[in-house]
């Protein structure tokens, strides 16, 4: 292993040991103190993120990819505002989970404790790097971030900005950066298992599957997000617009923002009108046969419907019926989030009830698929597998349980 990382990997390592006895106060008193921080701050951050900027746009990064790496006055605000936000919620550390009285006298608590040692790769989007340090205070987790090159000069300093904020209140290396962009870091990470308890990737397809097929710490899946909406026969057309444009348009390059739209026939001559009007010529389409018969657009392939374009692109289906939407939904569907757009109950329940994607809505955009929009907070992802978290990886999620016994001398015969 890398000496420089191993050394990084150590001091969190006891860091995570100190965290075990920060209390509530304490933790929220950080908090405080890195949104504070982060206001006193946003000219030197906003320079800093200009430099990440200046490189992307030099690197031909599209709109929307550059809409990831961005921060303004207005966003770093909202990060800030956030991190309070954090002081409000409940502290999840020390919750009993249950109580257990036996009859030899034995008194059982479960109670929550934090995992560790967070390893967090993610790519893109520097204000993850504020999400990830502050949802580990809270939880009392230490945080090992892996962020991507492209937003590395922003990352460091939030990363710094966070770390003065907190070095008199709690443990010296609770929040940690790597800062080196060989490829070979993340490798290493994720086969810490001395020092790294959990990692979280958090990102395209590419990175999750590196992750998963070579990790050797426990993994926390996040999903890529090829997300669904389907706009039933008796769908509210106002409903199905204001959805489909809120879904795709307000910030296509996020893991929430739908990329096909599967469109029941009976209503396709009236929806696609509709929605090429709606997005106004913002949104690439690429439409299977029965949608080029009724609007203009590209021809959809296969590959399409497989695709999380992350950009103003869509693709488009024309379907028979809800059983075909649901089968199209499991053959190409991250399991991330899915949508149904109808005044039918009856359908609408048997959209919710047959899938298993960690978000499924009746009416309303899959955009709320986030911690702060369920009121968890920030979120580490929205987390697409079926063991121990899924939908927004929150407070509760970083956590894991220890028992407690209480006895007064017994012994097993």
């Amino acid at each position: 292993m890398d000496k420089e990382l191993e050394l990084l990997l150590q001091r969190a390592k006891r860091s995570s040991r100190e965290m075990l006895r920060v209390d509530t106060h304490v933790k929220n008193e950080a908090l405080i103190s890195i949104s504070q921080a982060l206001l006193n701050n946003i000219d030197r951050i906003i320079e800093a993120n200009q430099k990440d900027i200046d490189h992307a746009l030099k690197n031909g990064l599209s709109d929307a990819m550059v809409d990831r790496l961005l921060l303004n006055k207005e966003r770093i605000e909202s990060m800030a505002s956030d991190v309070i936000k954090l002081t409000t919620l409940d502290d999840p550390i020390g919750q009993v989970i249950r109580d257990i009285h036996r009859p030899n006298g034995l008194f059982i608590q479960q109670v929550r404790v934090p995992i560790g040692v967070f390893g967090i790769i993610y790519e893109s989007r520097p204000n993850v790097t504020v999400d990830i340090a502050c949802l580990c205070i809270k939880s009392s987790n230490v945080c090992v971030l892996k962020g991507g090159k492209e937003a590395l000069v922003s990352n460091q300093v939030l990363t710094s900005i966070m770390q003065e904020a907190v070095k008199d209140i709690l443990p010296l290396h609770c929040i940690q950066l790597i800062e080196n962009t060989d490829r070979t870091m993340v490798t290493q990470l994720i086969t810490a298992n001395e020092y790294v308890d959990v990692v979280v990737p958090r990102g395209g397809k590419g990175l999750i599957d590196h992750v998963v097929k070579n990790a050797t710490v426990p993994v926390i899946e996040t999903g890529a997000g090829n997300c669904h909406l389907y706009i039933d026969k008796d769908a509210d057309m106002k409903k199905a617009i204001d959805i489909a444009v809120n879904a795709k348009i307000q910030r296509p390059s996020v893991c929430n923002a739908i990329e096909t739209i599967l469109v029941h026939k009976d209503i396709a001559n009236t929806f696609l009108p509709l929605m090429v009007n709606a997005f106004d010529g913002r949104v690439e389409i690429r439409g299977d046969k029965m949608t080029q018969e009724v609007i203009e657009c590209h021809e959809a392939t296969i590959e399409d419907y497989k695709t999380e374009y992350d950009d103003y692109i869509v693709a488009v289906k024309v379907v028979d019926n809800v059983d075909e939407v649901i089968d199209h939904i499991y053959k190409y569907s991250t399991k991330h989030s899915e949508c149904i757009v109808t005044e039918n109950q009856d359908i609408a329940d048997l959209f919710m009830n047959a899938l298993d994607s960690s978000c499924v809505y009746h009416n309303a955009s899959t955009r709320f698929s986030d911690g702060g929009q369920f009121g968890f907070g920030a979120e580490l992802g929205i987390s697409t597998q079926k063991l121990h978290a899924r939908g927004p990886l929150a407070l509760l999620e970083m956590t894991s349980f220890q028992y407690k016994i209480y006895g007064q001398g017994q012994v097993r015969e």
